[in-house]
């Protein structure tokens, strides 16, 4: 069989009418509503780029120039260039409330094979993030244990580059598994854990600010931008990161009790309020503490540190720890939807897709938990990082062109949200994220592209014959 036999194998495009009611049917349990939604968003957000990337571009590190106070501007262009996307998504949401977010979303709009490159490609990023924050966790969890007298052995603290002594890097590996447990108990109980810890987190911030802000020392802002503006630029690339957990939030879009009225209401939020607290916290961080000093593993433990407040830093790196954990379970939650979505759809064996009696995915929750634990045992942070912000600007820009090709191709179908200037929004959007991919390493790109071209072998072997729109697939035909 050809690549173009079987409804034109890799253009063929799935119908809507067919998803929605699909969704109708789902075995995922419905739970979630607006705020339990904005929860979710607001806690893949914010996390790790306050109190890790944040301190991290700021300091530079030993990868990097320092990008000093200006850190504010590469939060703000990562969150002008998240914006266009935001939308994006905010109008797929709102017309496909179903599970699988940019591949569900490239899959109906452009084709199954970009569908099916989009959707490997966030099974990568989602699992990667999980152990990017797992290891920020960890550089937090060790500033609190310092706090109260107990020296963390060398070897458990991370790996040799990132740590000298290091071996491995034992509680971002603890930290993977816990959350997996937890998201393994049912989307129910996710939501409400998920509730509580984002307010805590939310509380935490507020209160760092407003205490910070007595500690700001305006000379501390000088160099304003010590290495020039290049590296606020890759800057921006590094900590977009930190700006896109409405992403995986509109993967959970088949367990709102009503996705089309709240998911579109739930990325905007989230997005607006992280953005807010994002800005002035970085301000508050780099006012503090001269750029030179701050910690790029535990910024705003450092920050209080150097103003006398080491019982405030100890609080901070306690607190840091437990909300960080939410960033991790919107992106664990993540990736098990869309390989879920995937394996529904007959890309990937039918195995991953089965539902436990709490409607949850468990298969694939401990096998993405489990990988994630691997990769923030051995990897350092700003490698992983870089890998998942190419992942996810890749899949912003799918999601920006979908989102003006179906305008053209089904301007029929109802829209609970329309994003305003189109086409000028999307396409702001495509350049934003491709201008921010350029900014990554080039070895960020090699290990982008083998994992595409492992993808590719897997769609043309496997994934194409299995598709449920293959009529000639054994899964079609028993569906039929």
């Amino acid at each position: 069989m050809s690549i173009w036999s079987g409804s034109q194998s890799i253009l063929r495009r799935k119908p809507i009418t067919e998803m929605l009611e699909e969704s109708g049917e789902s075995h995922l349990s419905k739970s979630l509503g607006l705020w339990q939604l904005t929860a979710i968003g607001v806690g893949g957000i914010i996390g790790i780029g306050i109190f890790t990337l944040a301190g991290l571009v700021a300091n530079g590190g030993p990868d990097a120039p320092p990008v000093g106070p200006a850190v504010v501007i590469s939060f703000l262009i990562a969150g002008l260039a998240s914006a266009a996307a935001a939308l994006s998504y905010a109008e797929f949401a709102g017309m496909i409330p179903f599970a699988g977010s940019a591949y569900t979303y490239g899959y109906v709009a452009l084709g199954e094979l970009v569908g099916w490159f989009i959707g490997w490609d966030l099974l990568l990023e989602y699992t990667a993030i999980v152990a990017v924050v797992a290891i920020g966790i960890s550089g937090y969890f060790s500033a609190f244990m310092e706090g109260i007298g107990v020296e963390v052995p060398a070897w458990m603290e991370g790996t040799g580059d990132t740590v000298e002594g290091g071996v491995i890097n034992l509680p971002a590996i603890v930290v993977c598994l816990l959350i997996t447990w937890i998201l393994s108990r049912g989307t129910r109980t996710f939501g409400r854990f998920e509730l509580i810890a984002v307010g805590l987190k939310i509380a935490l911030i507020l209160f760092i600010i407003g205490l910070g802000f007595f500690f700001v020392n305006p000379d501390n802002y000088t160099p304003f931008m010590p290495s020039g503006f290049g590296p606020v630029l890759a800057g921006a690339a590094t900590v977009f990161f930190a700006v896109f957990g409405y992403d995986a939030m509109s993967t959970a879009a088949e367990e709102s009790v009503d996705g089309k009225k709240y998911m579109p209401k739930a990325i905007l939020l989230s997005l607006g309020i992280a953005m807010t607290l994002y800005v002035l916290a970085t301000l508050v961080l780099t006012g503090m503490q001269n750029y030179a000093d701050i910690s790029p593993t535990a910024g705003f433990a450092s920050a209080f540190e150097s103003v006398g407040l080491p019982t405030v830093a100890t609080i901070i790196a306690a607190f840091a720890v437990v909300s960080i954990l939410t960033v991790m379970l919107t992106f664990l939650l993540g990736v098990t939807r869309v390989w879920f979505s995937m394996s529904r759809d007959g890309l990937l064996p039918s195995w991953f897709a089965a539902t436990d009696r709490h409607g949850t995915p468990q298969r694939v929750t401990w096998i993405a938990g489990i990988a994630a634990a691997l990769l923030a045992g051995v990897f350092p942070i700003r490698a992983v990082a870089d890998l998942t912000n190419i992942g996810i600007l890749a899949a912003f820009v799918v999601v920006c062109v979908a989102v003006i090709a179906l305008r053209r191709t089904r301007p029929d179908v109802p829209r609970s949200f329309r994003l305003p200037l189109m086409p000028v929004v999307p396409a702001f959007g495509v350049f934003a994220s491709l201008f921010l991919m350029f900014q990554l390493h080039w070895e960020t790109w090699l290990r982008f592209g083998i994992w595409l071209i492992i993808g590719l072998v897997i769609y043309m072997f496997y994934s194409r014959k299995h598709s449920l729109m293959n009529p000639d697939s054994p899964r079609h035909r028993a569906v039929s």
